[in-house]
């Protein structure tokens, strides 16, 4: 038997879980392939099945950077998204030096009050879910019940801020901008004389912004060591354990089966294939990142499901009707956001360690349900004040040289802080577990 030969004929309870997930990323691929519209909605689908497995293979996350670091002392993660933002963003000049920025759909945000209280709202409701937009994608397969309440509450929280989005002026409008975006800075304006467009002197700013967070980082991983509040994560060391090769190498084994789909990856690693898709997408959809707006249509199409017309629904949302009553795998980002679930499962299959993973998570407390559905809508809502979450607001703008993501960072981890202090206060001790998941 194929599939027998190419695990090398291990016998291991994981057996079925190895064979449903090969089956199951078969499925995914040819399904997609004959039944999505475009070979466009296609490549969303691959994208968001590589982010899941990603985020999932190298316990990668955005909320955890704030989190794990508050909770643990361990500033790992916090320190590698830095790293993830300069190589992005230094790739990323490729497309746009000796071309038009404006041909391409870069977050180049609002810089406003709206960006600030979002940045404080999303970060608090993160520390309570312990996940963010693209976190909670992921959490559906690790964390069920956890992530299905954030979601409701997000995307309520996402369609309900829609019109203050559209409408307030706080949220809408920039304070400061520069020549080439009316709404915002792009940080390339601001160096025109340095013989490269501007994005010379971009690039070296980003790069001090993001030595400054990794050394300020590093003083409190070293003050926490130091105060012996240092308890390091479980899965950080995990990633960091070397692993002695034996024998002679054979490509149909145990051995090299748990090398290529066992084993965590490194955050380095998760970094490398992350950055990497979010290259591909600016290139092939010139746009970046984003995950959390969709969140808001879904809520909409729930209210459609019971009853509420959708005219009404678009309405009040001050969106096109079709967002709330065209087929769901017609739109590229329910598509992408789907394929992060299935890279989720898929990553968890091929390891086998979805049983494992799925029953730790299901367990929750009344307590926990509630400070869940503050999460999930004070992520959500702060989204539309911000105009983004930790990839929409943070990642892709810094990626896309804007200065409202390092502003959006500040107010992120101020959120951040806050939210855990609370929670800790709430939860007592419960609240220094992290999950294995902690996006």
């Amino acid at each position: 038997m194929l599939i027998n030969k190419l695990i090398g004929g291990i016998k291991l309870k994981k057996y079925t879980e190895y064979i449903i997930g090969f089956i199951l990323l078969a499925a995914i691929i040819i399904i997609g392939k004959i039944n999505l519209g475009s070979s466009m909605l296609f490549f969303r689908l691959l994208a968001g099945l590589g982010l899941g497995y990603a985020l999932t293979r190298s316990f990668f996350g955005f909320a955890g950077g704030v989190n794990r670091s508050y909770k643990t002392g361990s500033t790992k993660l916090m320190r590698m998204l830095m790293i993830l933002f300069v190589g992005t963003a230094i790739v990323s000049v490729c497309f746009f030096i000796g071309q038009d920025p404006t041909e391409y759909d870069l977050w180049v945000n609002p810089i406003n009050l709206g960006l600030i209280l979002g940045g404080l709202l999303f970060g608090f409701g993160m520390a309570f879910s312990s996940c963010c937009a693209s976190g909670v994608l992921t959490d559906v397969v690790t964390g069920l019940p956890r992530a299905f309440i954030t979601l409701i509450f997000f995307g309520m929280g996402v369609y309900l801020g829609f019109p203050v989005q559209n409408s307030a002026s706080w949220v809408k409008d920039t304070m400061i901008c520069t020549g080439t975006f009316e709404n915002g800075v792009f940080l390339p304006d601001l160096f025109k004389w340095d013989g490269l467009e501007g994005y010379l002197g971009a690039i070296i700013v980003t790069i001090i912004l993001a030595c400054l967070t990794i050394w300020v980082a590093k003083l409190y991983e070293e003050k926490r060591k130091a105060n012996n509040t240092y308890t390091g994560v479980d899965t950080e060391i995990l990633q960091e354990k070397k692993h002695e090769e034996k024998g002679e190498f054979k490509l149909f084994s145990e051995a090299t089966y748990e090398k290529l789909f066992v084993r965590p990856w490194t955050l380095a690693t998760g970094a490398l294939v992350i950055g990497g898709i979010f290259i591909l997408l600016m290139g092939v959809t010139k746009a970046g990142w984003g995950a959390s707006t969709p969140y808001g249509f879904w809520f909409g199409r729930a209210l459609v499901a019971v009853g509420v017309s959708p005219e009404s629904v678009a309405t009040f949302a001050g969106k096109p009707v079709e967002m709330f009553t065209a087929p769901f795998f017609s739109n590229g980002m329910n598509v992408q956001n789907f394929g992060i679930i299935l890279g989720t499962l898929v990553a968890l299959l091929l390891a086998g360690s979805f049983k494992k993973t799925f029953k730790a998570g299901l367990q929750i407390s009344f307590k926990e349900a509630l400070l869940y559905i503050v999460g999930g809508f004070a992520m959500g809502f702060g989204t539309r004040l911000s105009n983004g979450c930790n990839v929409g607001a943070l990642y892709t703008p810094i990626a896309n040289l804007s200065l409202s993501g390092w502003i959006f960072l500040v107010f992120l981890v101020a959120g951040g802080v806050l939210g855990n202090i609370v929670y800790k206060k709430i939860m007592g001790n419960k609240c220094c577990k992290v999950e294995i998941n902690n996006k």
